[in-house]
């Protein structure tokens, strides 16, 4: 008994000890404004990233409907009800040999397998054009003296700075023919020159690849092009002085060092292809279950949950395996140095008279992907019939009465005025803004705090993993990430942020302002913690010495410094939130956004509202990367040279 107490009292000092020692741990860890920074943002990553993708997952090995049950009973000889959790989904999916009705296939194979195999070729070829057509303008700007390079330089990135689906509706527009039944009326093509494109030209595989290349040539232009700038040319002049051919250098030291910028990008355009749905969406009308995404949004929308989330997560499992092998490939040349403080003199490739005859060709194909479309979407908006231009009219622009008569739109409370008098227009377009706006400052706000804390904690593992975590959702396919919160907002506790539930677009403003504060979150979370890594910690340790608070010494030392970083960690959200559509089809209605009123109109047979929709969300993305650019010095086409 006595030894019982006297343990008891030795160990009280201990524990009080314990708890003291805690307290001031945690009260020092706390005093510290970075520390709370990483802990708060740590939390909301957990539950805005972590536990949606836990909760999809799970969504992929639940019975959602009657239907699914019926399906795996009668398939598998199950006796499986709604609610029930279930591994069924999966070899429901990937390994149903039935023939469908009225095909050859398999089940599997045609809503699985096949859509998968075109999806990933066609991302295959989406990088070649990518990274072929970018890494040789690249090379062009940075090592020759081809003339033009300015312009080039700054109007090559506008296919990046449009949404994907301008190109794709830019690249109907002009192939699009009579001869092809699914083509809604005569492209430019065919009404300058007679001639009619074959379908698989207009339609299909070969069209979403060239779109998808096209628009992700400029990044690997950024990439490529900024390593070719930064590189020392003591390398290249020390094998010229060694007599290498210039044909040599290039193979044996220029393509090793952008190696890594080279497959960065192959492996980011290869995700990003992969799960794309609004370029597959507008180039497959011939076969709407051509590709992994279309089948995907199919099954999500007709029932099928299940289905739909094994293919969200089957896309989830190859994006995180191409982060893994990028982050291996990047880790094992790490020792590769291609910038020093020696030489920084890179002599230019003298083309001579060829400059001229490749700066044209440049400046032809760069004009035709980058301008034409413009050019394009107004010719198409204002032909009352396609490919006439003598039909040309401005109702569809200022017309106070519907400028299409049909009683489909009509039915749906769908005004067909002109643009600038359609109340359903305006109101979608306002939305788009409106949502740009706050995700642009949730994110851009939430950047610069991140990357403040991670630049304090910097070879902190709590910090890398804040910073990853805000990094992840990049890496998220942007139809999977939709569907990650598309089966969140199907729950009870969530329904009222279900557009279809509640009949209120507000709901969609909230859910896509929540979602798109996620998902662009790391555009601005690395611009935020790059710029806070370029300043010198002397900066604020001065400051703190003369007793400046933290909050003044945000707005009135750091941010001022680092002004045109912070900037475009605002801008690059709102401009990627303005174009998207791929990351909120499945949770807004179809006139919630611009983008969506314009694929209904495209739908529908209205191609020239349509046209006109896709020419103001492109004018005005344009016209606001310029207007940030000249008032701030902030942009996210700023060329490589010229």
């Amino acid at each position: 008994m006595s030894e019982n107490v006297q343990t008891r009292t030795k160990s009280s000092p201990d524990v009080k000890k314990f708890f003291k020692k805690a307290k001031n741990s945690a009260k020092t860890f706390f005093s510290k404004s970075y520390n709370i920074i990483l802990v708060i943002f740590f939390v909301i990553l957990v539950i805005g990233v972590l536990v949606p993708l836990i909760m999809m997952v799970g969504d992929s090995l639940t019975v959602h409907n009657r239907n699914e049950a019926d399906f795996i009973n009668d398939l598998w000889d199950k006796n499986v009800k709604k609610g029930d959790f279930t591994f069924m989904q999966w070899p429901s999916l990937l390994f149903n040999l039935k023939l469908d009705v009225g095909m050859t296939q398999s089940y599997s194979v045609s809503a699985f397998w096949l859509p998968l195999a075109r999806s990933m070729g066609m991302a295959v070829v989406a990088c070649l054009i990518a990274v072929i057509s970018g890494g040789v303008l690249a090379f062009l700007i940075a090592r020759t003296n081809m003339p033009f390079k300015k312009f080039i330089s700054t109007v090559f990135v506008f296919p990046y700075i449009m949404p994907s689906w301008s190109l794709a509706m830019f690249w109907e527009n002009f192939f699009k023919n009579t001869s092809i039944p699914a083509s809604p009326g005569m492209g430019l093509l065919q009404s300058v020159t007679t001639i009619c494109a074959p379908e698989w030209m207009v339609y299909g595989f070969f069209p979403t690849a060239m779109v998808m290349g096209i628009h992700y040539a400029p990044f690997a232009y950024i990439l490529i092009g900024g390593i070719l700038r930064n590189m020392d040319a003591n390398l290249e002049e020390a094998a010229t002085i060694l007599k290498a051919s210039r044909a040599k250098i290039v193979w044996r030291i220029t393509l090793p060092i952008v190696a890594p910028a080279m497959v960065s990008t192959i492996l980011l355009v290869f995700a990003s292809s992969l799960s794309t749905y609004t370029v597959p969406s507008f180039l497959c009308k011939t076969n709407p279950s051509y590709f992994l995404s279309l089948t995907m949004r199919s099954a999500l929308s007709t029932g099928k949950m299940g289905e739909g989330y094994v293919m969200a997560t089957v896309l989830l499992i190859f994006s995180v395996t191409i982060l893994l092998v990028n982050n291996a490939f990047t880790r094992s040349r790490k020792g590769f140095t291609t910038v020093s403080g020696k030489s920084g003199q890179i002599s230019k490739i003298n083309l001579r008279g060829a400059k001229w005859v490749i700066a044209v060709i440049v400046l032809i194909i760069v004009i035709f992907f980058a301008i034409v479309p413009l050019f394009s979407f107004v010719i198409e908006s204002i032909e009352e019939t396609p490919g006439d231009i003598k039909t040309a009219t401005l109702k569809y622009w200022f017309s106070k009465e519907n400028t299409i008569d049909d009683v489909f739109l009509e039915s749906r409370d769908l005004s067909t005025q002109g643009i600038f008098f359609n109340g359903t227009v305006l109101k979608s377009f306002g939305r788009s803004i409106l949502i740009a706006v706050c995700v642009a400052m949730i994110c851009g706000t939430c950047g610069v705090l991140i990357g403040y804390a991670v630049s304090k904690k910097r070879h902190s593992r709590f910090a890398n993993l804040v910073s990853s975590l805000a990094f992840l959702p990049y890496l998220i396919p942007s139809l999977s990430f939709g569907a990650v919160f598309f089966a969140l907002i199907k729950t009870d506790t969530f329904k009222f942020l279900d557009v279809q539930t509640s009949l209120n677009e507000a709901s969609a403003v909230a859910i896509c302002i929540i979602v798109g504060g996620i998902k662009f979150l790391p555009f601005a979370s690395r611009t935020g913690t790059n710029a806070m890594l370029q300043l010198s910690g002397e900066i604020e340790e001065a400051a703190l010495i003369t007793g400046c608070s933290w909050g003044k010494r945000m707005t009135r030392i750091l941010f001022p410094i680092q002004k045109s970083s912070f900037i475009s960690g605002y801008l690059l959200p709102f401009i990627s939130c303005m174009r998207e559509y791929t990351l909120f089809v499945l949770i807004t209605s179809s006139f919630t956004l611009a983008t969506n009123v314009m694929e209904y109109f495209t739908r529908n047979g209205a191609s020239q509202i349509a046209n006109g929709i896709n020419l103001l969300i492109v004018l005005f993305v344009i016209a606001t990367n310029l207007l940030v650019n000249k008032l701030t010095g902030a942009s996210i086409d700023k060329g490589i040279g010229g």
